[in-house]
């Protein structure tokens, strides 16, 4: 019996000071709640960017060994160019869907989404250019693929959220 009154009077302190300081027992409720009405949001996003990439991404990988060998590129780097874009294609639906989502409903939207987001399409041709031109000079280009598949992560788990959050306020 000590034990269990013991216990009560644990849980009784715990909530005292809990509603003591609402705010801070209400902001994960807050979060959960916000992330909750964001997610069906961002799988559409999602959906809509895959479908995005099959149009224009998937293609432009599908056409680059032609392109490269039109264009004389070392054999050696066949390869990479196919892993680079492969990669990288996927990055920048992703961050292009985000620029679209910011500038919704602007006008001169597009100077404004090119503005937005070419700071971001960056490091993405850096590295995929850097793997091609150190693949077809025999170098690996592990590190490259290795920091592209994390920008492909990244931009794979940050995106949805931030465009569908980008959509909401531009609805509101």
């Amino acid at each position: 019996m000590d034990l269990l009154n013991a216990a009560l009077c644990q849980i009784r302190r715990d909530l005292t000071v809990a509603l003591r300081r609402v705010h801070d027992t209400l902001t994960p409720v807050i979060f959960f709640a916000i992330v909750v009405s964001l997610f069906p949001l961002a799988v559409m996003v999602l959906a809509k960017v895959i479908a995005h990439w099959l149009l224009t991404g998937l293609p432009l990988v599908l056409l680059s060994p032609l392109l490269a060998l039109q264009l004389h590129l070392p054999e050696p780097a066949y390869g990479a160019l196919l892993a680079t874009l492969a990669l990288g294609t996927p990055v920048l639906s992703l961050l292009g869907a985000v620029g679209a989502a910011l500038t919704l409903g602007l006008r001169g939207g597009g100077v404004l989404v090119s503005t937005l987001v070419l700071p971001l399409y960056t490091p993405v041709l850096i590295f995929g250019a850097g793997a091609v031109a150190q693949a077809a000079s025999g170098q690996s280009i592990e590190a490259h693929l290795s920091l592209l598949a994390a920008f492909l992560v990244m931009a794979l788990t940050l995106t949805p959220v931030a465009t569908a959050t980008a959509l909401r306020v531009s609805l509101d």
